[in-house]
């Protein structure tokens, strides 16, 4: 894996013609650009490394320039880059309205409707997982034109180092009550039981799992999609922020927290720091490679519903050069040698064949995705309805964690930019 890591990365371009957008003529001499923001390690990572090479040797004298970004360097840029002259030719990017959404509002992303009836891809992909790709004219998820295709789903489950828990005599929790019982048990002994990341996604994804435990499908529809109003001090929300704030002060999350980064978290997790770590399938392949001095699994948070979804997608800029080679390089990426790999190095393919997937962990996950997403357990992520939501969550969590500021402060203070976006797409 290392290897085909670095071979992707030492991957460089050749000089030639550019090609128009549509991508006709001949590809002698081009240059297929790719942002991505995984690791060379994980799972989608190590499976597009495959797919580059793939790509190469299917479309002679074409070349990959593949230009590892950071998810927050794209986060905050891809709305200037891709209204540049300096756009890629395809890029991996965040689903959900404030993200992908916005960007195919403001015209800066491809329609691949054609395409994706064209080469199969509406086939290969549930209407469930195809609910982050199509967006309608405002922007919002669910319907519309496909602006996006992704290969891999994922959610947000619970990591547990399995030493830890026989040590201190715990099994895992199949209840909520079962799950809180644990973490008592580890403070009691000293142990903060909860790796957390405040200054990233990890805690505001805690927060709306909380959320979810008092929450039903219609609740989430109207956070998300917008197909109702939504209480910001209604049962849900006042519950995960109370809940928040009293797992900070019961000592279940660390106050210091509030500054790290999920790097930290994960590093933290798989140094054996910590029992638990609450955080995505994403990061599942990165611990099968580097934890080497304990045992550790997964198991479902123990609720109704989790974060999760279709993964990041692929797009496909506006001012892209080679719009046909990336839909190309799409194509390759759903292939089944791509989506099997991409099963055993710990990833959530959608079009893998089930009998190829020979690694027991990676089985559980897939399996455990399986299960939720048969049960309508997608609840999609809380920083998806507005643009901008992501840093306000961020802010808020914050703020419960280092007590700064009241449960019901902190609802007023996320609510408004909700309601804020609400009125500017006329809901």
């Amino acid at each position: 894996m290392a290897a085909l890591a670095a071979a992707a990365l030492t991957l460089t371009a050749c000089g030639g013609s550019s090609s128009d957008s549509s991508g006709g003529g001949s590809a002698e001499g081009k240059t297929l650009t790719l942002w991505h923001y995984e690791t060379g390690n994980s799972a989608m990572g190590t499976a597009w490394a495959e797919a580059m090479k793939e790509f190469e040797a299917s479309h002679p004298g074409v070349k990959v320039k593949f230009e590892e970004k950071g998810f927050e360097q794209i986060q905050k840029t891809a709305g200037m880059v891709l209204n540049s002259d300096q756009a890629p030719d395809i890029m991996e990017y965040n689903k959900g309205n404030a993200t992908a959404g916005l960007l195919s509002k403001q015209g800066l992303l491809t329609d691949l409707t054609e395409q994706a009836t064209k080469r199969g891809w509406d086939k290969l992909l549930s209407p469930s997982l195809q609910t982050t790709a199509k967006y309608d004219e405002r922007g919002i998820m669910g319907s519309g034109k496909w602006f996006g295709v992704p290969n891999y789903g994922e959610y947000v489950m619970v990591y547990y180092n399995k030493d830890m828990f026989d040590k201190a005599g715990v099994k895992v929790p199949t209840t909520f009550d079962e799950f809180t019982s644990v973490l008592d048990t580890f403070v009691k002994k000293g142990i903060t039981p909860i790796a957390m990341a405040g200054a990233e996604y990890p805690a505001q994804q805690l927060f709306y799992l909380l959320a979810l435990n008092k929450a039903d499908r219609a609740w989430i529809d109207s956070f998300e999609l917008y197909k109702g109003k939504v209480d910001f001090h209604g049962p849900q929300f006042t519950y995960a922020a109370q809940t928040f704030s009293d797992w900070v002060k019961k000592g279940y999350i660390g106050k210091d927290s509030a500054g790290m980064k999920a790097e930290d978290m994960g590093v933290a997790f798989i140094g054996g720091k910590f029992p638990i770590m609450i955080s995505g399938s994403w990061w599942f392949g990165r611990l099968q490679a580097e934890i080497k001095n304990f045992t550790w699994g997964t198991f479902l948070w123990p609720g109704p519903f989790a974060p999760g979804s279709s993964g990041n997608l692929w797009v496909v800029p506006e001012k892209s050069k080679n719009k046909e080679l990336a839909y190309d390089f799409i194509d390759i990426t759903m292939k089944k040698e791509i989506q099997n790999l991409l099963g055993n190095s710990g990833g959530v393919p959608v079009a893998a064949d089930p009998s190829a997937i020979t690694d027991a962990q990676s089985k559980e996950l897939i399996e455990n995705f399986n299960k939720l997403s048969t049960q309508d357990g997608l609840a999609f992520y809380p920083d998806w309805p507005a643009p901008g939501y992501y840093d306000v969550l961020v802010s808020g969590v914050q703020e419960l964690i280092n007590g700064s500021k009241k449960p019901e402060e902190v609802l007023d203070e996320i609510a408004q930019p909700y309601n804020d976006n609400l009125a500017d797409i006329g809901n």
